[in-house]
């Protein structure tokens, strides 16, 4: 069942019930949705009945997630063989779509992949593959699920092997190869026949024909085999599509033209004339324009090819008996190895021993090496500079950072875009009107025109010139290529469609510290209040402090340590989400936090408001401490601007995208943050929870909002905006959160981001003109007869090697401050 029709009943697993009356929550929590009219839940079987008119399962899911309980959901991805244009991936989807357990099915053309959502275990691996069957298709056994371990991709042993898309290559290139070997002469003597007439007569005798009978019924049923296999099968089935139509075309053609060689006498004199050349013809340009289309796609999802390359085979890792070299994909975690210069990391590690540059371009985008010395954390696939490291290995397989962006990448090349709806309504009804038009026209030009084979040379030319391939790959091409060249930047799409809407963004929501500041502030003022000393309130502070990981406490934990002073140990700690932290320290009770959260607890913060005031006008956050109820000090950090947030905002406003800042710090010193970068909007003093409120405000007047964060505290505001962007360098959570990720923590990537997604939905457009303009001006062209089949297979060839060639230049997309800034 898919998202995207009306089932009248869904049942769903549920987890974490254990009486009746988690069965009634789930069952009122599901009712509740809108468009249910029956919810059911079944305490024994742990499944919920659903009913009504038009159910989301994500909605459902969503509702249960909500009252507490979880209800999973398996994904399986497998390649399928034999798609050729988007009827074929609609009719993939609708047989798997009516398995039971599916929820939601979606079908790549340029990734020839399809991927399910369904209830775990139901249904199994085998029962969709014989869908795929039973579809007219063939499942491929090797394709690799989207979290697969990349070092299996990085083995020596398949490290070099080629893609699958190679095979079909070869085998579209040797068919085109004999093709055309056996339609060239036939296409020589008949155009050598219309210049010069006397060798028209000399080979337009019987001899030439039975000649031309072989060569053609050679490459209709030899390299042309594959049209006929696919295309009579789907039209027999009720489901004709593009190789229906080619089948249909030539046979015609071939057909009516071996009855006239073979028995002459069953045509009139007049409609004697043979289509031999037409019909070979036809074979051989329309598999050199699918040779050229797979040459096309490959050069398409080179991007993970080549992250997948990144990986070198092997590693020299310490062993008992010293060094040892052995495969990438036999390192496990704990595993010492070592690096050479120029060498690049076979996986994630903490540096223990050397000095090194390492180019992390790979990851970041940018392509200025990086200092690693002990301590310092590597990524798996940059490479070593001039120094040699000894590294631990932190993580290995798909754990890998490399490997997560394979499987981001993958996701997001496998999506839909809304965009693409339009275009799949269209295809599902066009190859059965197009063989309406063709009859249409033969029977037509049968009544008005001159003979059989000029009504018969008209409908052909209908069959050939149509052509659905082009509005398939009109989308997922020009996705594929753009999210690859956004992973060669920095810039990860985790969700295909958020190229669509990033391109309309209107407002940029910025949280402060991690975002626009470095996140790694440093105390620089402690005021104490009256009765208390700098040398008493630090300690008890870091000890309160010791246990959250926000940028500030560290800051105030490091102050504590540059100056030796002792650290108790904590009792009774907690963190209160945008107020701050209490805990109990040497028997005394500690708050520290915002002056809004003190007060809250009854602490006068009169005293020290003004010295507050002052140090926020300054930049910096000040922080209030209170021991035993009574305000202790007023504690300042500064957190400097991190240098490429000036001209990343300043990018924005090139592209017509406004700031705003949205922070839980006080509006003084957000002011004199926002204050240097031309952010007129400010959201201070905000809590996690009142972000995603923030958001709602911000979207006043049918604005469209992107919120950039990098902490846990930021996840709910990831969520909720229209588009989630995350520092990659910022928290898990945080990046599961949003849509987009930004692997360098580097805001120029937030401009990129923009630039790419409207270059590469200015390219679909392109595509989607292209591919219904083509159609719509063509058929008829064919059906007035002014089209030869020849041209029409020329033309119909070349259309969907235009919409891939189209969507090959985001290739060449620059990113608008690290180049020309000129996107195609």
């Amino acid at each position: 069942m898919s998202v995207t029709e009306a089932p009248a009943r869904l049942s769903l697993p549920v987890e974490g019930m254990t009486c009746a009356g988690c069965a009634g929550r789930v069952e009122r929590a599901l009712a509740a949705v809108p468009g249910v009219t029956a919810a059911s839940v079944n305490l024994a079987t742990r499944r919920a009945l659903v009913e009504g008119e038009a159910l989301d399962p994500a909605a459902l899911r969503a509702a249960v997630a909500a009252a507490g309980y979880a209800s999973p959901e398996a994904v399986t991805e497998v390649a399928v063989e034999g798609m050729h244009c988007a009827g074929c991936t609609g009719r993939v989807e609708r047989a798997l779509a009516a398995l039971p357990g599916v929820h939601a099915t979606s079908v790549n053309l340029a990734t020839r992949r399809a991927t399910l959502r369904h209830d775990p275990g139901a249904p199994d691996r085998p029962t969709i593959e014989e869908a795929i069957r039973k579809a007219g298709y063939a499942p491929m056994a090797d394709a690799p699920p989207p979290a697969a371990d990349v070092h299996a991709a990085a083995a020596p042993h398949v490290h070099h092997a080629a893609p699958p898309e190679a095979g079909e290559e070869a085998g579209l290139r040797r068919d085109t190869i004999l093709a055309m070997a056996l339609a060239a002469p036939l296409f020589l003597v008949e155009m050598s026949g219309h210049l010069f007439p006397a060798l028209h007569h000399a080979v337009g005798g019987a001899t030439w024909r039975w000649i031309a009978l072989a060569l053609a019924t050679a490459a209709l049923f030899g390299p042309g085999l594959r049209f006929h296999r696919i295309g009579w099968r789907a039209l027999f089935r009720g489901a004709p599509e593009m190789n229906s139509l080619v089948a249909l075309g030539t046979a015609a053609a071939w057909a009516y033209s071996a009855v006239v060689t073979v028995a002459p006498g069953l045509v009139p004199t007049d409609g004697r004339h043979v289509y031999f050349e037409a019909a070979a013809v036809i074979v051989a340009l329309v598999l050199l324009g699918r040779w050229l289309e797979a040459r096309s796609r490959g050069r398409a999802s080179a991007a993970i090819r080549h992250l997948l390359d990144l990986q070198p085979p092997t590693a020299r890792v310490e062993r008992a008996r010293g060094e040892e070299e052995i495969p990438a994909a036999s390192l496990r975690l704990g595993d010492v190895f070592l690096l050479r210069p120029g060498e690049r990391v076979p996986t994630d590690g903490t540096v223990l021993d050397g000095d090194s540059h390492l180019d992390e371009s790979m990851v970041t985008g940018e392509s200025i090496p990086v200092r690693k010395a002990a301590g310092d954390a590597v990524v798996g696939g940059t490479v070593n500079g001039a120094g040699a490291l000894r590294v631990r290995a932190t993580a290995v397989g798909s754990a890998t950072v490399l490997a997560r962006i394979v499987r981001l990448v993958e996701e997001a090349q496998g999506g839909k875009l809304p965009i693409q709806a339009l275009a799949d309504r269209v295809t599902r009804w066009f190859v059965p009107a197009v063989m309406a038009v063709a009859a249409l026209t033969f029977l037509g030009w049968l009544w008005l025109g001159p003979n059989l084979p000029h009504a018969l040379v008209a409908a052909v030319a209908v069959l050939i010139i149509a052509c659905p391939c082009a509005m398939g790959l009109a989308t997922p091409i020009s996705v594929m290529v753009g999210t690859g060249r956004g992973a060669e930047l920095g810039v990860l799409f985790r969700r295909g469609a958020a190229l669509q809407s990033l391109q309309d963004v209107s407002v940029v929501a910025l949280d402060k510290t991690g975002t626009l500041t470095e996140g790694r502030p440093a105390l620089t003022d402690l005021v104490p209040a009256p009765g208390f000393t700098a040398e008493e309130v630090l300690p008890l502070v870091a000890s309160a402090e010791a246990r959250s990981e926000h940028p500030i406490a560290a800051a105030i934990r490091d102050a504590a340590a540059r100056r030796g002073l002792p650290v108790p140990a904590v009792t009774d700690f907690a963190t209160i989400p945008g107020g701050g932290v209490r805990a109990t320290v040497t028997g005394h009770r500690v708050e520290v936090g915002t002056d809004r959260f003190l007060t809250s607890l009854g602490v006068d913060v009169a005293p020290l408001s003004a010295e507050a005031a002052r140090l926020a006008d300054a930049g910096r956050t000040p922080i209030l401490a209170a021991v035993n109820g009574r305000l202790a000090a007023v504690l300042a950090v500064a957190d400097p601007l991190k240098p490429t947030s000036a001209p990343a905002l300043a990018a924005l406003r090139q592209l017509g995208v406004g700031a705003a800042m949205v922070t839980g710090d006080n509006r003084r010193t957000a002011q004199a943050v926002a204050a240097p970068l031309g952010i007129s909007e400010v959201v201070a003093e905000v809590r996690p929870e009142e972000k995603v409120d923030t958001l709602r405000r911000l979207r006043a007047g049918g604005r469209r909002v992107a919120f950039v964060g990098d902490g846990i505290n930021d996840a709910p505001a990831l969520a909720a905006a229209d588009i989630g962007i995350a520092v990659g360098t910022g928290t898990d959570i945080a990046i599961e959160s949003a849509e987009v990720v930004l692997m360098a923590g580097d805001l120029r990537g937030v401009a990129t981001a923009v630039a790419l997604s409207r270059a590469t939905l200015r390219n679909i457009r392109q595509n989607l003109a292209w591919a219904f303009g083509y159609n719509v001006v063509l058929i008829p062209v064919a059906m007035a007869g002014l089209l030869s089949p020849v041209l029409a297979a020329a033309a119909m060839a070349l259309s969907s090697v235009f919409v891939v060639g189209n969507a090959l230049r985001l290739r060449g997309f620059r990113a608008p401050l690290m180049g020309t800034g000129a996107a195609p």
